[in-house]
């Protein structure tokens, strides 16, 4: 298989319409239409079924959807790591959720800098779902993970520190004078339904509450009354005015963990690992 063929069954797989994915390639349909079918010529199975309304994906389209985009993000993530090599400026780019874990993001940070040898750190805030594609398609090196809502399947992980959890609520909510909770009464409480966050696929689950993408997205509906949350103790540090964390006593600990490649040889990456879990 050819590189550019995977990019064009990529771009069919997820838009299920040729003309659109030829126009995001910027090739014509009918070359589009070539390439996809000698593609299915060669591997001997049938990737797409094509009738005049709609086009879907055979279930060998969606195994090999699953790996083209492995594939592709591998290349991607050579590509950058060789032109890095021979630059001779090693680099560590690390994904974080914006505005989660800042207090022990700025301790790691202070004790990898005063390392020997520790080279720059660059920081990628991502949304919720986003760590694990930034570090397959290798624009990431390592991620600041939380256990039990971010899946660390396939990666290498090292435990940096466990929390309880806390409901955010407006300053007038009927729970905001409470010393603590339990999760039943902030599922049980009058206002608004507790936010939905995205999964691994980016998509929020169906439900009541209003989706959310971020912490200043989540931050500023709770304001307005318009959402509740339950969220590990560091992340409600620095909340705004009108807004109080009331610890949630049987909600489930949170861990946040540096996560990487089980492939990777780093040794910037395995010096921050390092400082990280010694701290």
């Amino acid at each position: 298989m050819e590189m550019r063929e995977l990019r064009y069954f990529v771009a069919v797989a997820e838009d299920l319409h040729f003309g659109r994915a030829a126009e995001r390639l910027g090739i014509a349909q009918p070359a589009l239409s070539r390439a996809l079918a000698g593609l299915e010529g060669r591997l001997g199975v049938a990737l797409v079924e094509r009738s005049s309304r709609r086009v879907r994906l055979t279930d060998a389209g969606a195994v090999l959807l699953t790996e083209a985009r492995a594939i592709l993000a591998a290349a991607e993530a050579a590509e950058r790591r060789t032109r890095e090599a021979a630059e001779r400026r090693p680099r560590i780019t690390l994904a974080v959720k914006a505005g989660t874990a800042g207090e022990l993001l700025a301790k790691v940070l202070d004790a990898y800098g005063a390392h020997p040898g520790a080279c720059a750190v660059d920081l990628v805030l991502s949304e919720a779902h986003e760590q694990r594609e930034l570090l397959r398609s290798g624009r990431a090196d390592v991620a600041l993970l939380h256990l039990p809502f971010d899946s660390v399947t396939g990666l290498d992980t090292e435990e940096l520190l466990t929390e309880g959890q806390v409901a955010v609520v407006p300053g007038d909510h009927p729970l905001a004078g409470r010393t603590a909770v339990r999760q039943a009464e902030v599922t049980a409480a009058p206002g608004p339904p507790p936010a939905r966050w995205p999964g691994p696929d980016g998509s929020c689950p169906e439900g009541p509450g209003a989706a959310v993408r971020n912490l200043t997205q989540l931050f500023q509906l709770i304001t307005l009354g318009r959402a509740t949350v339950v969220l590990p103790v560091s992340a409600a540090v620095d909340l705004r005015r009108g807004l109080v964390a009331v610890p949630v006593t049987d909600a489930p600990p949170v861990t946040t963990v540096l996560a990487w490649l089980p492939e990777s040889r780093s040794r910037p990456v395995a010096d921050l690992v390092r400082v990280a879990t010694s701290l």
